[in-house]
């Protein structure tokens, strides 16, 4: 029996000595941007840091608690020179993280007043294979949102650095969400991105498509009304807002139609139930045939 404990432990004391090693680094907050709706960016910098696409991090403030870490999604892309989270304020320890980045007060905060902050990461997430695919399905609900942004950022860049080598050549992209407003920040990147790919003539290479799931008759009202107008209103997008939540089944067929003989990858970053839902998805509307469309299910719970 001591064979099979000595092992394990030995091991596991390793990774928690690397780990605590790695927290010790120094980390620099460059900048901290405050976004609508009590939501805070934080763009950091630390020695010897790489990171691929959708990974996360924790993070400990030692000016709020000397024992919490809180793990967080990297928003950042690996080709840009800093590392960024998007904290939104929804209990204590965000609410004194906000205060402890002078994001409560009206004046400018020095740098050097900033808090410490420990970094230990990043860690590999299912996101990392997008590259990957000629063809991708990329779905977030809710905060599921946020390894997207990394995702989006980094593919712009490969896009405008060298796009005949960039193997990816098509974005199918869905947001679910009760309501925009705590992710406004979010649909300012795609605001971005929409602009600059209409001004290379390739629209087409992101599609998306925003679900509101938790709308009321009043809203449905609203939409009905501004839906011809050229931008949405909820969002500021050319792409209209949608109520209620896809039907995955003819969203399935229809990219499959699009893309005979591919391998198409789906990445979820979202609850266990939905997960069920694409995996399945996945799985009838893949061919037998090998040169067959085929549907590679990825997921991310939280």
């Amino acid at each position: 029996t001591w064979k099979w404990v000595v092992g394990p432990m030995f091991l596991y004391l390793c990774e928690r000595l690397v780990r605590f090693w790695r927290s010790q680094q120094k980390v620099v907050i460059t900048k901290v941007v405050i976004h609508p709706f009590k939501t805070i960016e934080l763009q950091m910098m630390k020695k010897g840091f790489k990171m691929e696409v959708g990974q996360y991090i924790f993070v400990k403030c030692p000016a709020v608690s000397k024992l919490e870490w809180h793990p967080f999604t990297l928003t950042s892309a690996p080709e840009e020179d800093y590392f960024s989270i998007h904290v939104r304020i929804v209990g204590d320890w965000t609410e004194g993280l906000f205060n402890a980045c002078g994001c409560d007060k009206q004046e400018f905060q020095e740098a050097w007043k900033l808090p410490k902050i420990a970094v230990d990461g990043p860690f590999g997430t299912a996101s990392e294979d997008v590259f990957s695919y000629e063809t991708v399905m990329l779905v977030g609900a809710g905060i599921g949102v946020t390894p997207f942004a990394s995702v989006l950022k980094s593919v712009w860049y490969k896009y405008c650095h060298d796009a005949t080598n960039l193997k990816l050549k098509k974005i199918y992209f869905y947001w679910l969400c009760r309501d925009t407003h705590a992710f406004e920040w979010f649909a300012d990147l795609l605001q971005s991105l929409e602009a600059q790919m209409q001004e290379r003539n390739n629209a087409e290479f992101l599609s998306y498509n925003i679900y509101l799931t938790g709308w009321d008759e009043s809203q449905a009202t609203h939409f009905a009304v501004h839906h011809e107008e050229e931008k949405d209103v909820i969002t500021g997008l050319k792409q209209k807002t949608l109520y209620g939540r896809p039907n995955w089944e003819n969203e399935f067929k229809t990219i499959a139609g699009q893309h005979p003989g591919s391998r198409i990858g789906v990445f979820l970053c979202g609850p266990e139930g939905l997960a069920d839902t694409l995996n399945k998805q996945s799985i009838s509307n893949s061919e037998a045939d090998p040169r067959g469309v085929h549907f590679i299910f990825n997921k991310e719970n939280f």
